[in-house]
């Protein structure tokens, strides 16, 4: 059953983004690490990401995870029910095609001073099939989470929490045998700077700090924090460390304690 859920949602995914847009590449919503966030692409505004992660000071740079080339877009357009979908498309991997939709309502939209609640899936892969056979490793992590958002008082920015529950044959932690982990939490922090304006009157912070943390010995086990900074309101660069709970889950080849990333993201 849940792999025909899984599977169902993906064609999903796949017709409203192909139908739409001409590529297909995306990557969910996220705080910095984890898509602890509340934020959810508004109607017909296209995000795309390249977010790269990078060891440094090693001698081979066989820790390195992926590069995540991705669009997201906005469907729904209503003001208190939003929707986004997309698809990642991760290089160098043998199976580099991952789905992630997200639908929620935004902050005080259900009532008076209400928080911000949505439901998501992210790294819905396509492979399923047993590494033992054919070596490949699955991406069918298939990782559904919930999220609570709500803005700080005194100016101290937003804050993010939830939790999740993926696939047990793919969030595992490979220091235990292969033991399932696929059920954890996530935390996450955004606060921007000094507000600006831009010629056309919109208001935007130049600089955007950024913390998050998920839980679980797993592949998304780990977290960090960073800055954003806006070139304008619909472009930024992101750059900081990411530590992972378990490197041996998160980096297979090299056991990387942490790597370094720089995402860069453009909305149009």
């Amino acid at each position: 059953m849940k792999k025909r859920i899984a599977w169902f949602l993906a064609m999903a995914l796949a017709v409203v983004i192909f139908g739409n847009f001409d590529s297909a590449f995306a990557t969910p919503s996220t705080t910095y690490w984890t898509p602890a966030t509340s934020d959810i692409q508004p109607f017909g505004v296209y995000h795309l990401g390249i977010d790269n992660y990078f060891t440094v000071a090693r001698k081979n740079d066989k820790g390195a995870l992926p590069t995540d080339l991705g669009l997201t877009v906005g469907v729904l357009p209503f003001d208190k029910l939003q929707m986004e979908v997309g698809v990642d498309w991760m290089e160098p991997t043998n199976n580099a095609l991952m789905f992630n939709a997200k639908i929620g309502t935004p902050e005080g939209k259900l009532f008076n001073n209400s928080p911000a609640l949505n439901v998501g899936i992210f790294n819905a892969g396509t492979d399923s099939r047993d590494p033992s056979i054919d070596g490949d490793s699955r991406t069918d992590f298939n990782i559904v989470d919930i999220i609570i958002g709500k803005t700080l008082p005194f100016d101290l920015g937003r804050l993010h929490a939830g939790v999740y529950h993926g696939n047990s044959k793919t969030l595992v932690n490979v220091n235990k045998q292969g033991k399932k982990d696929n059920n954890g939490y996530m935390i996450g922090w955004d606060k921007g700077l000094k507000p600006t304006k831009d010629k056309e009157g919109n208001e935007y912070s130049k600089v955007l700090l950024a913390a998050d943390w998920a839980s679980g010995n797993n592949a998304i086990g780990g977290g960090g924090f960073g800055a954003y900074y806006f070139f304008n309101k619909d472009i930024s660069l992101l750059t900081g460390p990411v530590w992972f709970n378990e490197p041996s889950s998160a980096s297979p080849n090299a056991n990387a304690k942490w790597v370094w990333t720089t995402q860069l993201d453009i909305n149009f």
